[in-house]
């Protein structure tokens, strides 16, 4: 039986978004907790349900598309209408947690971004909780699930640095790191330079050489690496700053993961703030033991606290630079390989370049991203203490190109629904 809308005449594709759109009008008001005040599904019950529960374009890519075909039209409708009594139950849970987060008096976190796949998940399991006698108790459990891992808060971050009784030696203690920042170190001539840093990438997806890893990391590569980082403009080229030079940041005192900055620039509690956002909480030092470590960590080549992970970042740089220009070596052929085959990227190079939200300037500006994303990576695990294993290098390169490639692949799609739909 087809269910979903034809919007297309034969031979034709039809924006993806206007499809799902269209497709969720039909499960009427029991959806109207994943949904905005036009009825349209939100974004995050897009990016977090619909996308990887329900239509999964990674198994189906025909439906992944900015535009679907033809063809695939009603495929796409039913596969959301089918899946319409476990999306109503989703929503349902959904109410049923909101309701046990405000009698807990719980305030961390985005409740759509922390419940909404706990939702599908509970509703998949055990459908509708009105007709479940224990709904209740399955909610406190998923609460406490995600909140009560231990560990520390950005509510504890923002009262220690605000805390008068200690803002000041916090301050003294950044003017102090950046003031004896040691000058950069000069290039390794003496066996672990450029060619070394080659030699691991040409096999590190393969057969990864942990003595060669070692040997990088004791002659110091990551750091001599980052010997350029504080000349004019070479923070900003490489994607982690938009001033000309790092400078020492701010304690702050408040962050936004909408509106976070590149990393050298973020305060104090802009760096921190993402982890403490995030699971693992637990395997996080406290709060001043985790502001003290950062205050030093800003003042450091790459401006991270581990020789492994200045490391990581020379060969991320090595690595990716084939992106934008020639390939050279295994690894970076692995990855413009990757990046070459992605469909949205031959798309967006053949767009006008004022195609809305910058999308062939996401694709222009790749490795910065790729760069920020990596960082972003090594900071996480350094304050986890998780070390980088050599055999598990290649994993932490390749994913965060696929990261990068999901990202940019949203907003090229969701720019060209919009465009669409005008």
């Amino acid at each position: 039986m087809t269910t979903g809308a034809r919007a297309a005449t034969p031979g034709t594709a039809s924006p993806r978004g206007l499809l799902v759109e269209r497709a969720w009008a039909r499960l009427g008001d029991a959806v109207a907790p994943l949904s905005n005040e036009a009825g349209r599904p939100l974004a995050r019950t897009v990016k977090l349900v619909l996308d990887p529960l329900v239509l999964r374009p990674v198994l189906n890519p025909e439906f992944a598309a900015g535009a679907v075909a033809a063809e695939h039209a009603d495929a796409l409708c039913d596969r959301i209408v089918e899946a319409g009594p476990v999306l109503a139950a989703t929503a349902a849970w959904f109410l049923v947690l909101k309701k046990a987060r405000r009698r807990a008096g719980i305030t961390d976190g985005n409740p759509q971004d922390l419940y909404f796949q706990r939702c599908y998940e509970l509703a998949t399991a055990h459908g509708d909780p009105r007709l479940s006698p224990n709904a209740a108790d399955r909610a406190a459990a998923v609460l406490a699930e995600v909140h009560d891992q231990g560990g520390p808060t950005v509510a504890d971050l923002r009262r220690f640095v605000t805390d008068p009784a200690h803002a000041a030696g916090l301050t003294a203690l950044l003017d102090a790191a950046w003031s004896g920042r040691s000058a950069p170190e000069p290039t390794d001539r003496t066996g672990t330079g450029p060619d070394r840093v080659a030699e691991f990438l040409a096999t590190c997806a393969t057969d990864p050489d942990q003595a060669l890893f070692d040997a990088l990391v004791a002659r110091r590569a990551g750091a001599r690496g980052a010997a350029d980082l504080d000349g004019p403009g070479a923070a900003r080229a490489h994607g982690l700053s938009d001033r000309d030079r790092p400078a020492r940041p701010e304690l702050g005192e408040t962050a936004a993961k909408q509106t976070l900055p590149k990393p050298f620039d973020r305060s104090i509690v802009e760096r921190l703030f993402v982890p403490l956002t995030t699971a693992h909480r637990d395997a996080l030092a406290d709060v001043p033991a985790l502001v003290r470590t950062e205050i030093a960590r800003s003042a450091q080549p790459w401006q991270l606290a581990e020789e492994a992970g200045r490391v990581v970042m020379v060969l991320g740089r090595e690595a990716v630079a084939g992106l934008a220009g020639t390939a050279t070596g295994d690894a970076a052929a692995r990855l413009r390989g990757r990046w070459e085959r992605e469909s949205y990227v031959r798309r967006a190079r053949r767009m006008p370049a004022a195609v809305p939200e910058g999308v062939r300037a996401d694709v222009a500006g790749v490795r910065e991203a790729y760069l920020r994303r990596l960082w972003v990576r090594v900071h996480g695990r350094e304050l986890r203490r998780e070390a980088v294993p050599a055999d598990g290098l290649w994993d932490v390169l390749d994913g965060v190109l696929r990261s990068v490639i999901l990202d940019q692949r949203d907003r090229l799609r969701a720019a060209l629904e919009r465009r669409a739909a005008g």
